[in-house]
């Protein structure tokens, strides 16, 4: 499939300061970018740097004190996505996981899994298989968690979220990776351009690694899981930020597109009966 996306924001900076933007989307064997541009206004030299990982593509500049900068993203991406029997969707055997998966086990800023042990195997421990146990914890998240906007802030962590039930995407992806390592599954944090997404905005996913692939999972279900446009993965929002700013910058606007470029579009969506996953990898 291929979708158009853009994004657009402004920063008024009162020092000289510096800026790490992260909306590009992620160069993946599944997902290729046909084309791209990146304007600033006024003209700044950038840096295109990647993550450890390659888990996100960023761009770096310095912006100097009393400027209004303006930032447009565009891109034409050719996304594609693994269709999964979920009766291969088993659990990896901690002694069996690959090495790169392993830190997606640890409790982590904003996914305190270790807090959350009791909870997670009281209400889930005994559900199987494992991907009917990963669904359980989204649906119980979307059936429990009060889709709130400005409910929660940059400090709020999953641990909040289940003493609270209210929060945003962020926060119902922290939920759902903290849960699942609860559990002993890897999880972690997906950020991206979400097609069909009212109002239109980054969107917050979680992938669970189940049967030796990363499967995607959305809490809120407020998308279609085959609309998603990857930006990064990362442990939690601490690693996938949009833009990390370092110095006194305010951000004073924000716009999100994501469009079908083609004719035909067939969302999917989970629910109790499900045959099928959807992997990006």
């Amino acid at each position: 499939m291929k979708f158009n996306v853009s994004s657009r924001l402004t920063y008024y900076v009162q020092e000289d300061s510096t800026i790490i933007l992260n909306v590009h989307a992620l160069r993946t064997p599944t997902q290729t970018i046909l084309e791209e541009t990146l304007q600033i206004d006024p003209y700044i030299k950038t840096e295109e740097i990647t993550s450890t990982g390659c888990e996100s593509r960023l761009v770096r500049f310095k912006v100097n004190a009393g400027t209004n900068v303006k930032i447009e993203y565009k891109a034409l991406i050719d996304n594609s996505y693994k269709h999964l029997d979920t009766n291969s969707l088993t659990e990896v055997a901690v002694e069996e996981l690959p090495a790169s998966v392993l830190t997606f086990l640890n409790p982590s800023r904003y996914c305190q899994s270790d807090k959350l042990y009791r909870f997670a195997n009281n209400k889930f421990g005994s559900i199987e298989p494992a991907f009917n146990k990963v669904l359980a914890i989204s649906d119980w998240i979307h059936d429990n968690v009060e889709y709130l906007s400005g409910s929660t802030n940059s400090q709020t962590s999953a641990y909040d979220t289940v003493t609270e039930l209210a929060g945003v995407c962020r926060d119902f992806a922290h939920l759902g990776i903290a849960l699942c390592r609860a559990l002993s599954i890897p999880a972690r944090y997906f950020t991206g351009y979400s097609y069909l997404l009212k109002p239109a905005d980054f969107h917050a996913c979680f992938e669970a690694y189940l049967g030796g692939e990363w499967v995607i999972f959305d809490a809120t279900k407020l998308a279609p899981l085959n609309g998603l446009v990857k930006i990064a993965t990362g442990r939690d929002a601490a690693d996938t930020a949009i833009a990390n700013l370092f110095g006194n910058v305010n951000c004073s606007w924000i716009e999100v597109g994501c469009e079908l470029a083609e004719d035909v579009f067939n969302p999917v969506f989970y629910n109790s009966e499900s045959t099928v996953a959807v992997s990006y990898i």
